[in-house]
């Protein structure tokens, strides 16, 4: 077993600098690493009343003053100080609602979308309770249509409260706040299962800083940014000379006298630990659960761009093709003259990629580059940045002027719609590699290609060359084991901004 000196322990220098600009720069990164973990979920309860307790005032002004959609009888006109019992017993109902409803406790990683839908469910399960509560008063005098109006300015408030919510934690979590530091004990199909999952879902929390694994093969080859720190054996050393918080157990069901010991080890080094259930290696969304008279069956299911989803993935590709092509027509135009006038040769670029399935085809695009690039490529083999079987040069001497600029943007990419009306590729999926990069995947790396190549992907949205290949993988891995039509969306949206900083493309 290594020693602790033996140890190559993962570079944790650029989080550090991170933390270290927080201390200088940020004074809200400053007040938040003093404030205790356990208080932020009594500062959101306290806002959220803040909030509920506005849009009830709003909700009164709209009802009685600006009196929307409906006049108020002069008769029935009363003032707010007759419906303050009424906002305090909101502000005790909304959040035993929200408590049962699972608005609390808040939850990191849900869906903004669906974190609204729970916010609204419960709220109008409250206001139901009032608008029954106010009929043994006196009906006549109090409006109900002041609780409606309550109910949609309570969701919408607190929507965009829990949208300001995420982008405080993103912004706190650049600085090292709020972020966990984990280790992964198993690097095998589960264990990379965890990891795609951190690196696709940064919105988690977690950091990962190495892994562990018995496999030589594995204990002793990073994966990406991420260090194999060698065998479990290590573990103990490895809490000694790091600072972790969370160790996640990721081994097969048979290692459980292994993993019983590994509990003891975080216990006296006073790490929580945590195991994921090794159940046939399956993620929540490759498991189908049938009943045979009240007997679960679980089979296997297929990966998620399959049947209906392939269908619904093609329609609304083929609806962006057509809409993207139109609207993108007098730029490739314009980009098209552009690149003729720049340098000798053809506008348009076309190279074998390997699509779904390991189908090679044709992949269309602006052509950034002189003329005969191809065979300078070996020259410069030395100076190669990227990591895998990537090539990648940051300044890369063979890019023309305006391919600079359009390989800045992403715009030598647009002649793809081509590929995505013909059904070579989709506008979201992993990005098409080449045969030979191809050749030179990992077994795990295959999983990749059982879908579509897009031109945009989880991949662009995250840093773009700035990632490694490993990193890479593994967010491709995650869209196609977790694909739906949102994420499609939400990738879409996500790609304008990060089209747009440019950051990691050349």
């Amino acid at each position: 077993m290594a020693t602790v000196n033996e140890l190559k322990f993962p570079d944790t220098s650029v989080p550090a600098r991170s933390v270290q600009r927080a201390e200088r720069a940020s004074r809200l990164a400053q007040w938040a690493k003093r404030v205790d973990a356990a208080h932020w979920k009594y500062f959101l309860v306290a806002a959220d009343m803040v909030l509920i307790l506005i849009a009830f005032v709003v909700a009164y002004y709209v009802r009685y003053q600006l009196q929307w959609f409906r006049a108020v009888d002069p008769v029935f006109q009363v003032g707010f100080a007759v419906y303050i019992p009424f906002a305090v017993a909101l502000l005790l109902i909304l959040p035993i609602s929200f408590r049962f409803s699972g608005v609390y406790p808040y939850r990191r990683g849900r869906s903004l979308i669906e974190e609204t839908y729970t916010i609204a469910t419960a709220t109008t399960a409250g206001v139901m309770v009032m608008i029954i509560a106010i009929l043994f008063f006196r009906p006549l005098l109090y409006s109900r249509l002041i609780f409606f109006y309550t109910a949609i300015l309570v969701t919408l408030f607190l929507g965009v409260g829990r949208f300001m919510l995420q982008l405080a934690l993103d912004y706190l979590r650049n600085y090292g706040v709020g972020v966990r530091r984990v280790i992964l004990v198993g690097a095998g199909d589960v264990g990379r299962m965890v990891m795609r999952t951190v690196v696709a879902r940064p919105d988690y929390g977690y950091q990962l800083i190495g892994f562990l694994d018995d496999n030589p093969a594995k204990g002793f080859t990073n994966i990406g940014p991420y260090r194999a720190l060698g065998p479990v054996d290590n573990l103990s050393q490895v809490l000694e000379v790091e600072t972790v918080d969370t160790v996640i157990i990721c081994l097969p069901w048979q290692s459980h006298r292994m993993i019983q010991r590994l509990l003891r080890t975080c216990d006296q080094s006073a790490v929580r630990a945590q195991v994921v259930p090794d159940l046939f290696q399956l993620t929540k969304n490759q498991v189908y659960v049938e009943e045979l008279n009240g007997i679960p069956l679980i089979s296997n299911r297929d990966i998620s761009i399959q049947g209906w989803n392939l269908i619904i993935k093609r329609a609304s590709d083929l609806v962006f093709a057509v809409i993207g092509g139109l609207l993108t027509l007098p730029l490739c135009g314009l980009i098209a003259l552009a690149i003729k006038l720049d340098s000798p040769g053809p506008v348009l670029y076309a190279h074998t990629r390997i699509g779904r399935n390991g189908v090679p085809f044709r992949c269309y695009k602006f052509r950034s580059m002189v003329e005969g690039a191809a065979n300078m490529q070996e020259d410069l083999g030395e100076l190669n940045e990227a990591t895998g079987p990537l090539f990648k040069l940051r300044n890369d001497p063979r890019v023309t002027r305006v391919g600079r600029w359009i390989r800045r943007f992403s715009l030598d990419e647009l002649p793809q719609i081509i590929n995505v009306l013909r059904g070579e590729m989709s506008w979201v999926g992993p990005r098409p590699n080449l045969p030979d990069e191809v050749e030179q995947y990992q077994e795990w790396h295959k999983k990749r290609l059982t879908v579509s190549p897009g031109i945009t992907g989880m991949w662009q949205v995250s840093g773009r060359s700035d990632l490694t290949f490993d990193e890479m993988v593994l967010l491709d891995i995650y869209y196609v084991e977790n694909w739906n039509l949102m994420m499609d969306l939400g990738i879409l949206l996500r790609s304008i901004p990060a089209i747009l900083q440019a950051r990691g493309a050349y």
